[in-house]
């Protein structure tokens, strides 16, 4: 999933370089929300870890 954020950043880049305002939009507000998805993942695998007992690698 990560690898989507990253495909869409790079498209959002692309196609504002390019003009295109409305790809270029969409592909960052997808890059966005998944970024924040994943954000809120990290932090619910932290605290489990963190609850369960386990060092953190």
């Amino acid at each position: 999933m990560l690898s989507w954020t990253l495909t869409f950043l790079i498209v959002a880049i692309i196609a504002g370089l390019l003009g295109f305002t409305g790809i270029a939009g969409a592909a960052a507000g997808v890059a966005q929300i998944l970024f924040y998805v994943f954000l809120v993942l990290l932090v619910v695998s932290a605290l489990m870890q963190a609850l369960r007992g386990k060092p953190p690698l």
